[in-house]
């Protein structure tokens, strides 16, 4: 991702910064109504969006990408979000008005809003944002026009800084909204099953950083870090099971969940402000 940014949606209570997750690593305030789509519903509601854009903008929209977790087949149809890149040949305010509308509405059906760069800006930004490009480039669909992507050569100066960064930043944030919701179980579950894909994102860069293979899939990525860091990060994996179930095991505290979180994601900044530098 991940850090994986440039732009999140303020409504998505795990919003991630980046382009190749990058509505999966900003942490906002609010809790967006989840849509739970099917895989048939997203992919009607994708050639929607694609045939509005199209109407609405012509041969300005030079293309329009599908990444993130819908694109790496991770998606679940419960939570996951649809993440589209929207590039056209200039953005100025008659572009802005003539994508409200459709934007309106694809944000009323629970989605992030998309991403809206110049052809330009997407090449000279991967110095910029060299994790989010990282992932866009393993994995992105392209729904329409020319794929911007492909042959884009991604800047590393910065990627470690990038990352130990964005961990950092939501690390923080995390801690900000579980303050305020430390004696709401239910509003806290909800937030650490959001925010588990933007520090999954975080951690394949992680991995990455560190010599190992990448992984995307979020339970391959913990498992992947357990090997990697040497310790197990349990409050992650028991995150990613109560995602993956919808409800939290009998039992199963929010807030001893969250105690241990904070451990294992402290234990991964200090894992990458180890590395090389």
């Amino acid at each position: 991702m991940v850090g994986a940014g440039v732009v999140g949606s303020a409504a998505d209570p795990a919003a991630v910064v980046d382009l190749g997750a990058l509505a999966e690593v900003i942490l906002a305030a609010g809790g967006r109504a989840v849509t739970g789509n099917t895989q048939e519903q997203a992919e009607a509601l994708l050639a929607d969006l694609t045939g509005r854009l199209k109407s609405a903008l012509g041969d300005r929209l030079v293309s329009l990408i599908l990444y993130g977790s819908a694109a790496m087949g991770d998606r679940l149809d419960r939570i996951s979000d649809l993440n589209v890149l929207c590039v056209l040949d200039q953005i100025t305010t008659a572009e802005l008005a003539q994508s409200e509308p459709v934007f309106r509405w694809w944000l009323e059906r629970g989605n992030p809003a998309p991403l809206l760069l110049t052809r330009e800006e997407v090449g000279t930004s991967a110095d910029c944002f060299p994790m989010e490009y990282h992932d866009m480039r393993e994995h992105r669909r392209v729904l329409h026009g020319a794929d911007v992507i492909e042959g884009l050569q991604i800047e590393t100066a910065t990627y470690r800084t990038q990352v130990e960064h964005e961990l950092r930043a939501k690390q923080i944030r995390l801690r900000q909204k579980a303050a305020e919701l430390l004696t709401q179980g239910d509003r806290l579950l909800k937030l650490l099953t959001h925010s588990i894909s933007t520090f999954c994102v975080l951690g394949r860069h992680a991995l990455i950083l560190s010599g190992h293979e990448p992984r995307f899939k979020k339970a391959e990525v913990v498992a992947a870090l357990e090997s990697a860091m040497d310790r197990k990060l349990d409050s992650f994996q028991a995150i990613l099971a109560v995602r993956e179930s919808g409800k939290a095991a009998p039992g199963q505290s929010a807030a001893a969940l969250l105690e241990g979180y904070l451990r294992e994601i402290d234990a991964l900044v200090r894992f990458v402000d180890g590395l090389d530098k």
